[in-house]
């Protein structure tokens, strides 16, 4: 006799978890613990683009690879793994001082944040949609900023006990690997509740699905600027090591509620709309942390780019899925490539403009530009009414 399934509420717990630990940590943990890496072992802000850009090829790698039919079945499986690897690999980090080494362990962190964002989603969203529970995905969503919370507070702890950068790989790994426990205790041995046997059907060949993939891989390149050099954005303007961590431990508790905060103004203005605002507000986010002087860019940077960053990433993702309703694994997979190709990109052009410059001010501005155009496409890729 099978098993009943956990309930959807207990479903979306498990998946906000399980963005907790590979992307809220797996992924974002890297921004607070970054300044303190690059003061300990002298690296440039090119160097700290390089080692971003190798996690979110590695991104870029799990997504496409999601992608392909082989992994029909195997969601569960892929998934646990991905949340395993994300526990050792963020241990492994505090364990060497290699360059190459940082490359490689993070482009692996990479492909195993990939793999649980869309096995997860695979598994959470189709037993909300057959549950009629679609609102609790932005719980599942949420778990992003409760990771980035989460890992923010664990460095105001280790800063207050004068531990090196190090000390914060090592009990992320162990953060992560509670998170992992939580996990396999919520979700029991789900798979998905999937409508579609077997393989998915290629995606629809339609304008406004393009514009959409295009407007995502431009918001991966924009928004991971400030999300990778805010802190180091702090630590150059000398606002001390808890101040630090406090502006990200902002950035995930805006992060938290945004996805509801923003669903509920796509109801009333559709999703089109309600992305291309929220990239308008990230804008303003972005430009305070190099343009507004003192504690409050920092505050405000931190605020709008956690309040915008996560829920941009679920609309872009609805939008899609929208427009690709029986390929749902697929376009997901698509989706979170073209965002990952963006985020290789982002941290290079953003390290290489900051190194030449002295500062990170015509990065961040690049970025902001980057946003606007992003909202601009999303926005005209609204299906026209008939």
């Amino acid at each position: 006799m099978k098993a009943a399934s956990p309930s959807p509420l207990r479903l979306a717990f498990a998946g906000m978890v399980a963005l907790a630990v590979a992307q809220g940590i797996g992924r974002f943990v890297y921004t607070p613990i970054l300044p303190g890496m690059m003061e300990g072992l002298h690296l440039t802000p090119a160097d700290a683009g390089w080692i971003a850009s190798a996690n979110y090829l590695g991104y870029l790698v799990g997504a496409l690879a999601a992608a392909g039919g082989w992994a029909h079945g195997r969601e569960r499986l892929l998934m646990f793994s991905g949340l395993a690897a994300s526990a050792v690999l963020a241990a492994l980090m505090g364990l060497t001082e290699s360059m190459a080494a940082f490359l490689v362990i993070r482009f692996l962190a990479g492909l195993a944040s990939a793999f649980v964002m869309v096995f997860m989603a695979s598994i959470v969203f189709s037993h909300l949609a057959a549950a009629g529970r679609n609102d609790l995905q932005a719980l599942h969503f949420g778990g992003v900023g409760l990771g980035i919370a989460a890992s923010s507070a664990l460095l105001v702890i280790l800063v207050t006990e004068n531990a090196d950068w190090s000390a914060g790989w090592l009990w992320s790994g162990v953060l992560s690997a509670a998170g992992l426990l939580l996990v396999a205790l919520l979700a029991g041995s789900v798979t998905p509740a999937n409508g579609i046997e077997g393989r998915e059907p290629a995606l629809p060949r339609e304008r406004s699905l393009a514009k959409m993939i295009v407007a995502y891989g431009l918001f991966g390149f924009s928004y991971v600027v400030t999300a990778t050099f805010l802190v180091a954005i702090v630590r150059q303007g000398g606002g001390g090591r808890i101040f630090e961590a406090t502006v990200w431990m902002v950035a995930g508790l805006a992060g938290f509620p945004s996805i509801w905060f923003w669903q509920k103004l796509a109801g009333r203005t559709g999703l089109y709309a309600a992305y291309a605002v929220s990239c308008l507000v990230e804008v303003v986010g972005v430009t305070a942390s190099v343009v507004v002087k003192g504690f409050t860019g920092p505050l405000l940077a931190g605020v709008l780019l956690g309040g915008t960053f996560i829920a941009i990433t679920a609309l872009g993702l609805q939008a899609a899925r929208q427009l690709a309703p029986q390929a749902p694994r697929r376009i997901f997979a698509v989706m979170t490539a073209a965002f990952g190709f963006g985020q290789i990109l982002g941290p290079i052009a953003a390290g290489l403009l900051a190194q030449a410059s002295g500062n990170y001010l015509s990065a961040s501005i690049m970025a902001a530009i980057a946003l606007l155009v992003s909202g601009v496409i999303a926005w005209s890729a609204a299906p026209k009414s008939p």
